[in-house]
């Protein structure tokens, strides 16, 4: 008789009061297998992490290339990480699953050595079916035309791995929560009611426990001309400016409006030429309405200067009203410049000419990050990908690409087929940075810059002015948002900038996926990288007045984790 030593592992089950059956049976490539063994049957089953179960048969049953789980039906969900199977002659296999069982379920785990399709030749009736019941879960919806395609499914509806997890459910309920009562959501008898000035918006932060260091610093100087122009380097939207060698004919600015503003004694067109001018366009703003009559939005175009200390200053600003459908005609807007490469950082810091323009430290660190992983997607395809042909026979990569194209008019400007393993890389490179690093730049500074309501109001009151002096503190205060508006937008942004407790931030693969030794080694050098990026951040956040955290690699969680 022969024994095979299996462990699961799993998470703990702590809102539910027991376990239901859940059988397992292993397998080989001929579908010999064991006796159908259930994994635990004891009262605490649902609170422990990981089972150990000894399975024996009359005789070797041979290469084990599948484990199969079996749920009863029942009201109580289990999560399956992955299963261990050490054989009798002690070789050790792994099987990854990372799955939810719901209901009454049979679900085939195989072992764990990743194959390219065209190499797979005994499990292709398997990645077939795998992929058609994908397809079923995740459908494609138009939901306006000119619109990237979305989900077909509410989120209770999508897989119960595609939503968030209970711990990180609970971590935003408790933030949530926390943000209500700290800003004062709970008064609402001068919700409606406007700011007396600036010293009674301060008062939001006198008796609260949420603090934020560069908040303090936007606070104090949100008003001089060097803080406006560091947003757009190192803000919440640093992918805006662009370096300006010719003013568009939209932006009729002269010499003479801005000679004071020229600190050099050159000309408007020298300055241009020298490469001293960048401008920031809001064109996406244009047609996109306000939520309602009394409330006004701008396309607004913005001309800064860089002077002798590289502090970036605006010298003309181009405000104009607009009018048009929300979300929709903004998303549409965005879509019509959206390309392939305006994703790929290095091209689009060469577009923008902002290769070397100073302090633009979202640039600097962006770099270093999409370096490490271009290295390190680099690294795992050539593992995997032999020749350029290899890439060219995956169908189910090819399909993929072909998939994430789909259903959009700007189609050309994105890839439907890679035909090379670097084309491969650069485009795993693009998902891998833009889910996790540029949603990071773009998503953890808006408690930072966006919670001092004067410096980045949520909505504006009051159309904005047309003609110089006619601006005095009241009606700044009549166009800035309401108490009851503001106190929404600071939990809201603060919310958004929270990481949960269980976080997972750039680097960190706690889920073995892979099993193969080389991948794993690509990881552990991925992360050196990671470690030395960090570092080299730290010591030079240590000599900036305002620090630049948003890129530094222990802050970037793996994914859009919102």
């Amino acid at each position: 008789m022969s024994t095979y030593k299996v462990t699961v592992y799993t998470v703990r089950q702590i809102n539910f009061e027991r376990m239901d059956n859940i059988y397992l049976t292993l397998m080989d490539s001929k579908k010999q297998s064991s006796k159908r063994t259930l994994v635990d049957r004891s009262l605490f089953s649902h609170l422990k992490t990981e089972f150990c179960l000894d399975i024996h048969v009359e005789k070797n049953i041979g290469n084990i290339v599948w484990v199969k789980l079996e749920k009863d039906q029942g009201n109580h969900p289990w999560f399956c990480k992955h299963i261990k199977v050490q054989t009798p002659s002690g070789d050790c296999i792994e099987f990854p699953c990372y799955c939810w069982l719901v209901n009454a379920i049979e679900v085939m785990i195989r072992e764990g050595t990743a194959r390219l399709s065209q190499d797979d030749k005994d499990f292709q009736v398997h990645r077939k079916d795998e992929l058609e019941f994908g397809q079923k879960k995740f459908r494609w919806i138009e939901w306006s035309p000119d619109f990237p395609m979305c989900i077909d499914a509410k989120v209770h509806e999508l897989p119960k791995e595609a939503q968030f997890d209970e711990e990180k459910q609970s971590d935003f309920k408790q933030n949530s929560l926390k943000a209500i009562k700290e800003f004062g959501l709970d008064k609402t008898e001068d919700y409606f009611e406007s700011w007396k000035d600036i010293a009674d918006i301060e008062n939001i932060f006198e008796h609260c426990n949420i603090k934020s260091t560069l908040l303090e610093n936007v606070m104090q100087d949100w008003n001089k001309d060097d803080m406006f122009g560091y947003q757009f380097l190192n803000g919440c939207n640093p992918a805006m400016i662009r370096k300006c060698m010719q003013l568009p004919d939209k932006f009729p600015v002269t010499h003479e409006m801005v000679e004071g503003s020229l600190k050099r004694g050159h000309t408007l067109q020298e300055e241009l030429q020298a490469g001293n001018i960048c401008v920031v366009d809001f064109e996406i703003l244009e047609e996109v309405p306000a939520v309602s009559k009394e409330r006004y939005l701008t396309a607004p175009i913005c001309l800064l200067y860089k002077n002798e200390l590289d502090q970036m200053l605006p010298i003309a600003i181009q405000i104009g009203s607009i009018s048009g459908a929300g979300m929709e005609t903004l998303i549409k807007n965005a879509m019509k410049t959206l390309t392939f490469k305006s994703l790929c950082l290095p091209e689009d810091i060469k577009v923008r000419g902002m290769e070397d323009v100073p302090k633009y430290y979202y640039r600097d660190d962006g770099m270093m990050i999409w370096e490490a992983i271009h290295s390190f997607v680099s690294a795992v395809v050539k593992i995997y990908y032999g020749s350029d042909e290899a890439v060219q026979q995956d169908v189910e990569i090819q399909g993929f690409v072909k998939d994430v194209a789909f259903g959009m008019n700007n189609s050309d400007k994105f890839p439907k087929s890679l035909k090379t393993q670097e084309q491969l890389v650069e485009y795993l490179t693009v998902v891998i940075f833009t889910a996790s690093a540029q949603h990071a730049a773009v998503n953890f500074g808006q408690f930072d810059w966006y919670g001092w309501i004067p410096n980045s109001p949520s909505t504006m009151r009051k159309p904005p002015p047309q003609q110089k002096g006619q601006v005095d503190m009241k009606f700044i205060m009549e166009s800035l948002p309401d108490r009851g508006s503001s106190r929404e937008v600071l939990a809201t942004v603060w919310s958004l900038t929270r990481t949960e407790s269980n976080e997972r931030f750039l680097g960190m693969y706690p889920d073995m996926y892979f099993t193969e030794q080389p991948v794993k080694e690509a990881i552990k050098t991925f992360c050196h990288k990671l470690e030395k990026v960090t570092k080299i951040i730290k010591s030079r956040n240590e000599e900036l007045p305002l620090p630049y955290w948003y890129l530094s690699p222990d802050k970037i969680p793996n994914s859009v984790a919102i």
